[in-house]
């Protein structure tokens, strides 16, 4: 900080000038200082420096005379202060004034930034005052902030945190927008993942693959259980198979209706015979025989447990199609008990009532279309959770079929519920001809594509199933086929009666049955010319076509 100014440069003599700070008006101050002497290690050195050999005497340094007069003011201290010590060793000692002096303005460094409070000054030529030895204590020197350079800063510190919380608030605006765009493109994923799952996408879904998709009908995966509704009043009995595609995540009540044609032990019979003398297990077997199904389970539902189980899921509401009186009165003019109309709630009663009716004239399929309804109205007020459908199948208290627990089924109905309640369930009804039989056509939509009804592979021991079609004419050549077929070990279905056709065609569809077609034109006496390779029934190994050139005498 102690710069120096050589005065003899700019006129003022050959002694130098140090600053020592600057006034209230910013102008810089100097004090004199004299010019140095060279150094003579053994020579008493004089003024401020240090004498190591002192004798206690030093010569007396001529003050500044900054006029030139010739003239040197008396040394003066000021309150009898002597600031080197000199009084009580050697005496009063004159020494160099303190002089203060202005020079020209000089540039401001970073050094000059300190200022001296109090500011002493030179006394001006020709008042008459003599020069003063100041003290040293009156300079104190203090860090003065500039107010200017505080501004400043503060602006600065100001601009600095505003532009910082801008670029934050961007931040977070972005990161705030780049989670939005994450979360709705999960959204989208999500909800597009779900229909793909769910089988709703257009284009992809299973239900899309059963019409020449990836996935054929027959390759899809799905669960089926037998339901026979007993009247315990009226007597009869009316079956559905309850149907959950788990692969094209569809479910269906498929209506079987009494007549149809089965095959037993004894010769053709139909199904209700079937359910009264054969029971669940007998019944079952010859449905997957006919149909080309696999029944995981029966379960039998007497109209008792079914009036209890519609009051525990709390009534049920669909669509009547007849007014259905009172089956315990008989007075004539009372209101129904069920009225047609839509949207009707029935309770346990109204839904039996409703589900066995049968009205003078009707063919069996109108009642058979009522259980239908009564049984889908259940299905859409059973819960959808497993542990509580369960908990509703154990509160009937009823015995079930050892081919189906208590947990099976609830766990059954409660995925029907839940395909019940979102839209993805329908019913059916399986088309059987007057005599029982069932046709190609009329079948295929319900056989193959709702139950996936094909002819499965044999076990090793297993007979060979032959679909038998009558096109000659006579209608007992039917019954007689079936007779030579279960004597030559092959196991016999129904397959109807068609128009008339000359001659008769013995059909395999897979190679490993073409040794077995060969076998049943041999066993009817038809030649080996009548064995062709094409399209057989879904429950069938073997078809055949009984034309006009069939003679059942020659047979076996």
């Amino acid at each position: 900080m102690n710069d120096r100014y050589d005065a003899g440069a700019a006129g003022y003599g050959a002694d130098q000038y140090e600053l020592v700070g600057y006034d209230e008006y910013g102008r810089p101050v100097y004090r004199q200082v004299p010019a140095q002497q060279p150094y003579d290690p053994y020579a008493q050195q004089q003024g401020y420096g240090y004498d190591p050999y002192a004798t206690g005497q030093q010569q007396p340094v001529p003050p500044y005379d900054p006029y030139g007069t010739g003239q040197q003011p008396p040394v003066t201290s000021y309150d009898g202060y002597d600031p080197y010590g000199q009084t009580a060793t050697s005496g009063q000692q004159p020494r160099v004034a303190e002089q203060t002096a202005y020079i020209p303005q000089q540039p401001r460094t970073a050094e000059h930034e300190q200022r001296a409070e109090p500011v002493q000054h030179a006394p001006d030529a020709g008042d008459g005052r003599e020069d003063r030895d100041y003290r040293t204590e009156q300079f104190a020197f203090v860090e003065e902030p500039d107010q200017d350079s505080e501004d400043v800063i503060d602006w600065l510190k100001f601009t600095e945190n505003r532009t910082e919380r801008r670029e934050e608030a961007k931040r977070r605006a972005r990161s705030r927008l780049i989670a939005l765009v994450v979360v709705l493109a999960l959204v989208a994923a999500g909800g597009v993942g779900y229909l793909w799952y769910a089988g709703k996408l257009p284009g992809l879904s299973s239900s899309d693959d059963t019409k020449g998709g990836t996935t054929s009908a027959a390759a899809q995966k799905r669960d089926v259980i037998v339901v026979h509704l007993h009247d315990t009043k009226k007597g009869g009995t009316s079956t559905a198979l309850l149907v959950d595609n788990t692969t094209t995540k569809q479910g269906t009540t498929v209506l079987l209706p009494n007549s149809l044609a089965m095959s037993g032990d004894d010769g053709t019979t139909t199904l209700a015979k079937s359910v009264e003398d054969d029971g669940s297990s007998g019944t079952r077997e010859a449905l997957d025989t006919v149909l080309g199904t696999s029944i995981q389970g029966t379960w039998r539902l007497d109209t008792p447990y079914l009036q209890n189980l519609v009051d525990l899921v709390g009534n049920i509401e669909i669509d009547t199609n007849a007014d259905v009186p009172d089956p315990d009165t008989k007075k004539k003019g009372e209101a129904p008990l069920v009225s047609k109309g839509e949207s009707q709630t029935l309770s346990g009663k109204m839904a039996v009532a409703y589900a066995t009716y049968r009205a003078s004239g009707e063919a069996q399929n109108a009642q058979l279309e009522r259980f239908g309804q009564v049984m889908q109205g259940v299905l859409r007020k059973m819960s959808s959770d497993a542990q509580a459908a369960t908990t509703t199948v154990q509160t009937l208290a009823q015995i079930l079929d050892p081919s189906l627990t208590d947990k099976d089924l609830g766990t059954f109905l409660a995925k029907l519920s839940d395909l019940a309640k979102s839209g993805d369930y329908k019913t059916a009804m399986l088309p059987v001809q007057d005599d029982g039989t069932l046709t190609a056509e009329a079948s295929a939509s319900v056989v193959k594509d709702v139950l996936g009804g094909t002819a499965k592979s044999p076990d090793q021991d297993a007979a060979v199933r032959v679909s038998v079609q009558n096109a000659s004419g006579v209608k007992d050549n039917t019954e007689k086929a079936r007779v030579v077929l279960l004597n030559g070990g092959f196991t016999f279905l129904e397959g109807g009666t068609s128009s008339s056709r000359s001659t008769s065609e013995v059909t395999y569809a897979d190679a490993a049955d073409k040794e077995n077609a060969t076998e049943v034109a041999k066993t009817l006496g038809l030649p080996d010319s009548a064995v062709t390779k094409g399209e057989v029934s879904s429950n069938a190994n073997v078809s055949v076509i009984l034309g006009q050139d069939y003679e059942p005498a020659s047979a076996g």
